[in-house]
């Protein structure tokens, strides 16, 4: 679809000031230093790659905005001077002007290491891709597969004509549902109360980030879970849980949990988030059932038989409220999964360690955010190694990288786990 979907507009009104800012963000780092001729012929294939698009908004009201192709891209950045601390490093990378709309949407920057290699940064609009979908990206401008076929560009029109007969028909069969069901009527007070919108008691304002990256023993990691009647990603999520409850954060922790509902290689936001409720006294067996009763129930979303079109229709102001805090509560936990094989390396230069994570430029004393998220947490593995990003949300409770990697480094042990800090 050359459409934007509703969670693309989400990201996309963040992008512009409602809410909290979001960019996707890929690290590596090598042992050997990257040629810079290696690192030209990366950033080339990803000019042709399928985050080269960018957002064209329609000439019609009631169509949604529309993809089209780009081939803009900002210059490498090449730090010359050596980085002593390449987790530093990483988040001031990601401080960069990646625009979904009048582009470049994405940004590639490299800096050599103290006592050796390189740490590499590739940054892109939350709007272009989510996680996997970076990923995905890479994969194919690393292999030299194409991207997948741009869709057949639409009319304005005729998008416009479908998407406000989805609300106008949706909602009036949602309606008379309400009318006339019983169960509609109930499924409605049970999306009411599981999603009340924006707490103003479970909110706090926050006026920057600190983050930590570490690696763990995959097979370590995968052992200690299954000893206690777990799941690798339930592990996770205790994991957080412990973090978030020794920095003060109030319990039970509500977590969203991104499900990736992709059936393709394609870079859209392709998922739906659940809520998971933990606290530090879960078994992993405890986390392990409240996760398949989130997976098996119904995603945040619009209300039961309610298009979630009608959101896409309303002006920006209106539709921000609407949808203000989505997938927003004390916690997240995104397991992004096993990378492709690809990413293990640049050109010749074997990666010793790859990270995933979401970051949030711009937040300062002079911008602050109000959220209802104290941390979020990105799980991916590679290779024999289970790297987790943390990126700490709330200035008063994370006021540190380094207490922030002391903490993860602390719940870890106390599970038998070593990690090792980037």
């Amino acid at each position: 679809m050359d459409r934007l979907t509703m969670v693309d507009e989400i990201f996309l009104r963040r992008h512009h000031g409602y809410g909290v800012p979001i960019v996707m963000q890929g690290v590596w780092r090598t042992a050997a230093v990257v040629d810079p001729a290696v690192l030209e012929s990366v950033h080339a294939a990803l000019t042709r790659s399928a985050l080269g698009r960018r957002v064209v908004r329609p000439r019609v009201p009631g169509a949604r905005p529309r993809w089209e192709a780009s081939t803009g891209a900002h210059p490498i950045r090449y730090d010359r001077d050596p980085v002593d601390d390449v987790v530093r490093w990483a988040d001031a990378r990601a401080d960069v002007d990646v625009d979904p709309e009048f582009g470049p949407g994405w940004a590639l920057s490299a800096a050599p290491v103290t006592g050796g290699g390189t740490v590499i940064s590739l940054v892109c609009s939350h709007v272009v891709a989510d996680a996997r979908g970076l990923a995905s990206a890479v994969d194919a401008a690393l292999t030299g597969r194409p991207p997948a076929p741009t869709p057949p560009r639409s009319s304005d029109v005729g998008d416009a004509i479908r998407t406000v007969g989805t609300v106008l028909i949706g909602g009036a069969r949602a309606s008379l549902g309400l009318l006339f069901s019983a169960r509609r009527r109930r499924e409605l007070r049970e999306f009411v109360a599981a999603n009340p919108g924006p707490r103003p008691e479970r909110t706090h304002v926050t006026t920057g980030t600190c983050t930590a990256i570490v690696d763990v023993d995959a097979a370590r990691w995968d052992a200690a879970a299954a000893a206690e009647g777990g799941t690798a990603n339930g592990l996770f999520i205790a994991v957080v849980t412990a973090i978030a409850d020794a920095a003060g954060v109030p319990m039970p922790l509500h977590i969203s949990v991104p499900v990736d509902t992709r059936d393709s290689d394609g870079v859209d936001n392709a998922m739906v988030i659940t809520e998971v409720v933990a606290t530090p006294s879960d078994s992993l067996a405890d986390i392990r059932r409240s996760s398949r009763a989130a997976f098996a129930g119904r995603p945040k979303g619009a209300p039961s038989g309610f298009p979630e079109e009608t959101a896409q229709i309303l002006p920006d102001r209106i539709a921000a409220h609407l949808t203000a805090g989505a997938g927003e509560l004390d916690a997240l936990c995104s397991n992004i999964g096993r990378l492709p094989d690809a990413l293990a390396s640049l050109g010749p230069h074997r990666a010793t360690g790859v990270a995933t994570r979401a970051m949030h430029p711009g937040i300062s004393r002079a911008r602050p955010v109000r959220t209802t998220t104290h941390l979020s947490a990105y799980l991916c593995s590679h290779g024999g190694t289970y790297t987790l990003s943390l990126v700490g949300i709330d200035s008063d409770r994370f006021d540190s990288g380094e207490r922030l990697r002391d903490l993860a480094v602390s719940e870890l042990a106390a599970r038998g786990l070593t990690a090792h800090s980037w």
